[in-house]
């Protein structure tokens, strides 16, 4: 806008110069006019000034002239500023192309294991609970009072030491009441076998008679009504004999049921002492001294409960993918959290065979050693099981393993550091390390962490762990020394 109000300005003043008699156009005419008759005082080398000390005035620096300088700083500045922005789009170019080149040189660094080719056993970890090898709870087998009370919750008992005593008067007397009848029937027999003789004594001596009432009849000595009497009363004392030996049969059985009687009563006084069955530890008691208990096998008063734990049962739920290998006899380490430190070694003893269908597990028994009786029962513990393999597998690290859309895969790295996507499938899962079923031989080299989007024959750079310094563990870090 200033450039082009100058410019009119002087078309102006050029145009009023040219016009003679106008106002200042023709007073400024004749100034020149007579500038131009009258010669200009000569010029000083040195100051620049005329000689009459009035200062030299160049062409194109009047009022009305524009200066050289209104157009050499714009277009410096218009140049500098296209140059600029010339030079940085340059630069952009150049960043985005280096950029771009250092992406497609770059190698992702993956950290790499060796897949290992296992044919031993399997540690197979599991839950478990320990339980008494024999457990009882006993019961009153007799009515009566409780008279005394020798162990309580907590004794250790061996087999056949006394628990309790039961007071039973009642039974006492039928014990007595059943041994006299006892006598009576015994005697009873005696009679009978007495009979037996007796009888046995008349039929020989009627024989002996009709021997002799026979043969005088025959004579004629003797009639013959006196000959059949005589052989009748023969037949009589035999009838007598067979029903006297009767008589001893039916006192044997009595005698024989009352000794039942009296066996029965015995064994129930025998019951009136509880003792304990088997070796043990008192592990609960309902009674005391002076307590009633019944004897009702089906809903009686409890006494006792009695455990034996030298001997503990270890009972564990294994899995279907445990439990077609595990067999009696496999060596079991058990653990308690409560004792770190400390493995206890048990043997597979039994198992139910059958799979629960509801869970797929299968009932399995450990018998564990306790003549220490460091264990109880009770207890929850952890049991880790030998488990053969029925054939050799190959287990890679749990981070090996890549998730994707094309399923599970394993990054295997080859000699020239090319990733090779393999599928794989999963057998079993050992939480930070997984067994392969397929898809690897054992012995390849595989990625660990892989990112998502590595390709398959994509070039990577293997990351070299620094091997640890002697005498400090892998994971340890050497300080920086100050300075």
């Amino acid at each position: 806008m200033d450039q082009r109000a100058t410019v009119d300005g002087f078309q102006n003043l050029e145009t009023r110069r040219q016009v003679p008699g106008t106002g200042e156009g023709a007073a400024e005419t004749g100034a020149q006019q007579a500038d131009v008759e009258a010669p200009s005082p000569a010029l000083h080398p040195s100051t620049g000034l005329r000689d009459d000390g009035s200062q030299a005035v160049s062409r194109g620096t009047g009022p009305g002239s524009i200066p050289k300088l209104a157009y050499i700083l714009p277009a410096a500045v218009v140049l500098g500023l296209v140059a600029w922005g010339a030079w940085t789009h340059w630069n952009a170019n150049c960043q985005a192309a280096e950029i771009q080149q250092q992406a497609e040189d770059f190698l992702p660094t993956l950290r790499t294991t060796v897949a290992k080719r296992e044919d031993g056993p399997v540690a197979l970890t599991l839950p478990g609970t320990t339980a008494p090898y024999d457990a009882a709870r006993l019961y009153a087998r007799a009515t009566g009072f409780v008279a005394e009370r020798r162990v309580d919750i907590g004794s250790r008992v061996k087999q056949g030491d006394l628990l309790l005593r039961i007071a039973a008067p009642d039974l006492n007397a039928q014990l007595a009441q059943a041994a006299a009848q006892l006598g009576q029937t015994k005697a009873a027999l005696q009679q009978a076998q007495a009979n037996v003789v007796s009888s046995q004594s008349n039929v020989d001596l009627a024989r002996v008679t009709n021997s002799r009432t026979s043969a005088l009849a025959a004579q004629g000595w003797e009639t013959r009504q006196n000959a059949d009497t005589s052989k009748a009363g023969v037949q009589s004392g035999a009838a007598a004999v067979d029903a006297a030996q009767a008589g001893v049969t039916v006192a044997e059985a009595n005698v024989a049921a009352q000794v039942a009687a009296v066996q029965r009563l015995q064994a129930l006084v025998g019951f009136l002492d509880v003792t304990a069955p088997f070796d043990g530890v008192v592990t609960a008691r309902a009674v005391d001294t002076g307590d009633l208990v019944s004897a009702n096998a089906g809903g009686g008063t409890p006494l006792f409960a009695l455990q034996r734990d030298d001997i503990l049962r270890v009972q564990v739920q294994v899995p279907q993918s445990g439990a077609v290998a595990l067999r009696d006899g496999l060596v079991a380490k058990v653990q308690v959290q409560e004792l770190p430190g400390q493995d206890f070694t048990g043997t597979v003893s039994r198992s139910a065979v059958a799979l629960d269908p509801a869970s797929r597990t299968v009932l399995v028994e450990v018998d564990l050693p306790n003549d220490d009786g460091r264990l109880r029962p009770g207890l929850y513990v952890t049991v880790v099981f030998q488990v053969p393999r029925e054939h050799p597998g190959v287990v890679v690290p749990d981070e090996a393993v890549l998730f994707n859309g094309q399923g599970l895969r394993v990054a295997v790295v080859g000699q020239d550091d090319v990733v090779h996507m393999q599928d794989v499938s999963i057998l079993r899962d050992f939480g930070t390390t997984v067994e392969l079923r397929d898809g690897l031989q054992g012995g390849e080299r595989v990625a660990l962490g892989a990112p998502v989007d590595l390709a398959d024959g994509q070039k990577v750079k293997v990351h070299a762990s620094p091997p640890a310094e002697k005498g400090k563990a892998p994971g340890d870090q050497q300080q920086r020394k100050p300075g």
